[in-house]
């Protein structure tokens, strides 16, 4: 890869720092909720409207049918990368998972190599895709649903992570799995009744989601250790006086891959059938939106590695530093993705969502880490469109990993 075309993106990114400061800024200083996000879309659109001359991408805004996404596109043949822009915070504590640097970062890249892009004349396209709803709406799967990724040769993102857990001198990991969660609401249905007139014309739900509680308990002894259940009462009775007679849990049932998750899943549904069978309830599922499991390209992981300054990000250590699940791991099921983590400014318990993260989210040190992220991400982008071979090696992995996916592994 011609080094000019680095440098010539690198000086593109660093003139609209300031466009870019004021996006990270509004963000995070306006925190809102899923599918909320409508400060936010509008400061972007604004932010591209005003840059249009530079990159000179066609700006869409409540993009695929989501009042709250947008997408910016330059370029209308060759190879497509897409870059992800999340935006959504979290309630009563505010940017504390760090979106607003996920944004900066993306927008950064997407600047970069529409630039390079503009001015050379080659063919390729650079999107940069507003996604809303990270934090449980399932922004992308709705993304995925509309097509919003057809025909992607990547698709990249970094998030921010607690830089207390990496050791010196390293600032980020580039190859980070995540999670597979399955989510589901379950409805016990039983048959009111008054309590001490007359408790025996009563099927209790809330016994069914007693007893489907304890046995997913001692299920949790038979799992593995990466494996996760974990649930919340919903709903479960009004009044003492009344046998309740309609309850209902939410669990997340995590596991290393899809299928993996799958498969756990059908352990769990059997301690709630179990429930529901020795208390004479009805019982009704409900699927929400679950995620898939981050299978990141290796090769793109490696590539960021190298664009990054040297020995400044570790491949794949240390493996914890970010857990839980996304749905930027669906996004990885679609073309081949790339979802690695920073570092930021935080202390022992100022992990991912909590009040400490969302501090250090608004430093200026946080965000020079994004943008840093975002010049890799940029360099990254560029090989896929421009390097001979690259996309194609990259195409293959993905393909061969999505067979192992595909079996469980």
């Amino acid at each position: 890869m011609a080094a000019e075309w680095i440098e010539f993106i690198q000086s593109e990114i660093t003139a609209r720092i300031p466009n870019i400061a004021y996006v990270n800024r509004e963000i995070h200083s306006n925190p809102e909720l899923a599918y909320e996000e409508h400060k936010a879309h509008d400061t972007f659109l604004a932010a591209l409207l005003k840059l249009q001359e530079f990159h000179g991408a066609r700006v869409r805004a409540h993009a695929y049918g989501l009042p709250t996404s947008f997408e910016a596109e330059f370029g209308t043949s060759g190879p497509l990368i897409i870059y992800n822009a999340e935006y959504d915070a979290l309630p009563g504590i505010g940017h504390a998972c760090g979106h607003n640097l996920i944004a900066s970062a993306s927008l950064a890249a997407f600047l970069g190599v529409a630039a390079a892009l503009k001015a050379s004349g080659l063919p390729g396209r650079v999107r940069l895709l507003g996604t809303p709803a990270e934090e449980g709406g399932g922004g992308k799967l709705k993304l995925i649903e509309q097509g919003a990724y057809s025909g992607a040769d990547a698709s990249l993102m970094v998030h921010p992570g607690p830089g207390h857990k990496l050791p010196p001198g390293i600032t980020g990991v580039s190859y980070v799995r995540m999670l597979a969660n399955i989510k589901m609401q379950i409805h016990f249905t039983g048959k009111e009744s008054h309590a001490a007139i007359a408790p025996w014309d009563g099927v209790n739900a809330l016994d069914a989601v007693c007893l489907s509680y304890n046995a997913i308990s001692m299920l949790r002894q038979q799992i593995k250790p990466y494996e996760r259940i974990h649930g919340v009462f919903r709903s479960a009775g009004d009044r003492p006086n009344v046998t309740p007679a309609r309850c209902t849990v939410e669990y997340y049932v995590r596991s290393e891959t899809k299928a993996q998750a799958q498969a756990l899943w059908e352990r769990v549904k059997k301690c709630f059938e179990g429930a529901a069978l020795a208390t004479g309830c009805g019982m009704e599922i409900e699927p929400l939106n679950s995620y898939a499991d981050v299978r990141s390209s290796k090769m793109l992981c490696q590539a960021y590695v190298d664009a990054m300054p040297e020995g400044e990000v570790a491949f794949n250590e240390p493996a914890d530093i970010l857990a839980g699940s996304t749905d930027m791991g669906d996004v990885c099921y679609e073309c081949p993705g790339f979802h690695g983590v920073f570092g930021i400014g935080t202390q022992e318990g100022e992990a991912n969502h909590t009040h400490g993260f969302a501090r250090a989210a608004g430093t200026e040190e946080a965000f020079q880490r994004a943008l840093e992220c975002g010049r890799a991400m940029a360099v990254v982008g560029w090989r896929i469109l421009t390097e001979p071979g690259f996309k194609e090696r990259v195409r293959s992995e993905w393909e061969e990993d999505m067979q192992l996916a595909a079996e469980g592994k």
